[in-house]
């Protein structure tokens, strides 16, 4: 596998904004609008051009705009023939459509794409103001085509990917060790030095909330707050939610610490969730179906009188939750791809006893799986 420094980023834009207007072609799509800004952030313009910041992304049928709020970020960083500043349309984005679609002969009877993040008021403003074109805001359009590319990678995400989960494997040995070594951590040393280790290892920021929480906290799925000043690996149930982004790409663990004395309802979650992780392994692979994954856990923790209050996993890439989820509420005819990188995560939470999560990331192969994360129970 190259590394993430190796790649032809000028051709992996190229190649998959070019699947787009494929796309665009067979659907007689003529123009399509993505926005990421303070109130509609879309990280597929991320996907199809290497910029991170608030900007405006238009395709026609074989061009591609980028109209960036910061222009000097875009041009270091932008993968794309043509960078226009947003500033020069007023910062309106229907005012920087309508030039665009004028400049390129699509202002009268074109049909364009809207995000589906547009509000019906925002069509409306829209269809109003340029009556000549066909505006249309659908679920099975450029954007969720967009959403299907994103949920199979390609080499140079997967080796992103790999580089996000080995920091974070890294932090996860060097915490066992700081649980053998000190007396006392709290939730807040945890997460205040997760922060500065990614920073050291050149991520861009954790790929979420850092969620520690000690034995009085680890019964919620998801603490609240993210952490405290309050003791973290003592006596009981701890865990660790967290995940780092390394070149926008996330990876996303839970440890649960287990340390003794336990008693047998604790120790029987314990089992119960390596159990999960162990037997659901087993169908994260290519063809088989995520419907049937999610299940099986179910099945286990319900044989035994038990309930996970939560889906067995989810997508990660540019955003920390995205497509394929694993919940028993998807489709029965989803199916694993290879490409996707997908979490693991069965879990049990009781008030009275704590909770516990072992959470890893998954790569779907060609022929089976590659665990990329070392995510465990650490006992103590």
């Amino acid at each position: 596998m190259k590394d993430c420094m190796e790649f032809n980023l000028d051709e992996i834009f190229r190649k998959r904004r070019e699947k787009v207007f494929d796309f665009m072609k067979a659907n007689k799509i003529d123009a399509v609008l993505f926005e990421d800004s303070e109130t509609k952030r879309d990280v597929a313009i991320r996907y199809f051009t290497g910029h991170s910041s608030d900007s405006l992304l238009i395709f026609t049928q074989s061009k591609s705009f980028l109209l960036p709020w910061d222009l000097n970020l875009a041009e270091k960083n932008a993968r794309i023939e043509n960078i226009i500043p947003y500033t020069d349309f007023k910062r309106e984005s229907l005012f920087a459509l309508k030039e665009i679609l004028s400049k390129e002969n699509l202002l009268n009877g074109s049909t364009v794409e809207l995000p589906q993040s547009f509000s019906h008021l925002d069509f409306l403003k829209f269809s109003e103001e340029a009556s000549t074109v066909n505006f249309q805001c659908r679920k099975d359009g450029v954007h969720n085509f967009a959403v299907e590319c994103r949920a199979v990678k390609d080499q140079y995400e997967i080796s992103c990917t790999k580089k996000a989960c080995a920091i974070t494997d890294l932090m996860t040995d060097e915490i066992e060790q700081m649980l053998k070594t000190k007396t006392e951590l709290t939730e807040m040393d945890i997460a205040l030095y997760i922060e500065k280790f990614l920073r050291l290892h050149d991520c861009e920021r954790t790929s979420f909330d850092t969620l520690a929480a000690g034995p009085e906290r680890s019964f919620a799925i998801h603490a609240f707050p993210g952490y405290t000043s309050s003791l973290w690996g003592t006596e009981g149930l701890s865990i660790l939610d967290y995940g780092v982004c390394y070149k926008g790409y996330a990876s996303d663990c839970t440890l649960t610490i287990a340390k003794g004395p336990l008693n047998k309802e604790q120790e029987k979650l314990l089992d119960l969730v390596e159990t999960a992780g162990r037997e659901c392994l087993k169908l994260y692979k290519p063809s088989c179906s995520i419907l049937k994954a999610a299940q099986k856990a179910d099945e286990i923790f319900a044989a035994e009188g038990k309930k996970m209050p939560h889906s067995l996993g989810h997508g990660t890439g540019l955003e920390i939750h995205e497509a394929p989820f694993v919940t028993i509420r998807a489709d029965e005819n989803k199916v694993f791809k290879s490409g996707n990188i997908v979490t693991l995560e069965p879990g049990l939470y009781d008030p009275d006893l704590g909770g516990t999560r072992l959470e890893n990331d998954v790569l779907i192969t060609d022929d089976s799986n590659l665990v990329l994360t070392k995510s465990r129970i650490i006992r103590l």
